[in-house]
């Protein structure tokens, strides 16, 4: 009952849409990860039937990496992917037209095992590091950033770096050949089941260096022409969206369908994730995370350089989406 409840509430979220699409539901084909996270959102929408009631018919097509989906969607093979903002301004920088979304903010963490004598970044010198995502991933550049400024220590320089996929890391970092491990949210979180413990998450990184509030890492990703042409459909599908972290945010047992695809081990880590896709879920205005945005594009763009955000000192205009002129 409880669960009927979630989706009668979530479903009246939708109430407000006034769907154009006499007879047949607007296609819109999505590219995912074939494992990643975005799966579970977009399986409890359809399960939830809040695509249908928006007046969408979703098309979920999985790929094998970040790449390909890109591609896809540069070549016309999807309309929306999930891709960050570093991503989207720099291809604007260079003459495409694509824009964001916030879709979550839960991002990377730096590990470390629960009984570990590391408190601080500043304990960290000397010690071994695993990083995924490699040397420029953003949160790595944050941390390292805030190391220097509140430590006076180079991360990079003061210790033994190795960059490697997530799952390799974190098996590392369970046999105990690594002292600290930054890896994404959802590994983050599985380590965090096994007894590791969160030294500085990525997000916390970010306000530390000046953001105001959580932002976003992570977005929905498409073409200005696209919405530009499909208006209802960009609209409609981002209050579906809304209505399926509200869902998410309040049923536990909406969370019970989705346990084969989290993979879980076990109970704990079933709970941990769910509760760490919750912190994930944006609460500000997109306004507001493009403000903060902004400043930690400047700090990234003095570290990592041309190599991380091509040609564009700043955040290019339109990156975020306003559903408007976009910056066009």
């Amino acid at each position: 009952m409880r669960f009927l409840r979630a989706v009668w509430a979530a479903l009246a979220l939708l109430a407000t849409i006034h769907v154009a699409h006499a007879g047949e539901a607007a296609t819109l084909r999505i590219g995912v990860l074939k494992f990643g996270t975005v799966n579970w959102e977009l399986d409890a929408m359809q399960r939830a039937g809040l695509d249908k009631q928006a007046g969408l018919d979703l098309s979920v097509v999985p790929f094998a990496g970040e790449t390909a989906s890109a591609v896809a969607l540069q070549g016309g093979g999807v309309d929306m992917i999930v891709s960050d903002w570093l991503w989207v301004s720099r291809q604007r920088a260079e003459g495409a037209d694509y824009t964001f979304v916030p879709y979550s903010t839960s991002v990377g963490s730096l590990m470390v095992p629960e009984t570990s004598a590391v408190n601080t970044l500043g304990d960290l010198k000397g010690k071994t590091i695993g990083v995924a995502g490699g040397p420029l991933d953003k949160n790595w550049l944050l941390i390292q950033a805030l190391a220097k400024k509140d430590f006076g220590i180079d991360l990079a320089a003061a210790n033994t770096i190795v960059y490697g996929a997530p799952p390799l890391l974190t098996e590392k970092a369970r046999e105990g050949e690594l002292d600290a491990v930054l890896n994404f949210w959802h590994y983050a979180a599985r380590l965090e089941a096994q007894g590791f413990r969160t030294l500085i998450s990525g997000s916390d990184a970010a306000m530390k260096m000046g953001a105001s509030g959580p932002v976003a890492s992570i977005g929905w990703v498409f073409r200005d022409r696209f919405a530009k042409d499909h208006p209802d459909v960009i609209a409609d599908f981002l209050k579906a969206d809304a209505a399926t972290k509200q869902l998410l945010a309040t049923s536990d047992a909406a969370w019970e369908t989705l346990k084969p695809l989290m993979k879980a081990k076990n109970e704990k880590t079933f709970e941990i994730l769910r509760e760490r896709y919750r912190d994930g879920i944006p609460q500000r205005s997109p306004a507001d995370e493009q403000k903060d945005t902004a400043k930690l594009y400047t700090i990234l763009a003095n570290i990592g350089g041309a190599k991380l955000v091509g040609p564009a000192p700043a955040l290019v205009k339109g990156t975020y989406y306003d559903g408007k002129a976009n910056g066009s």
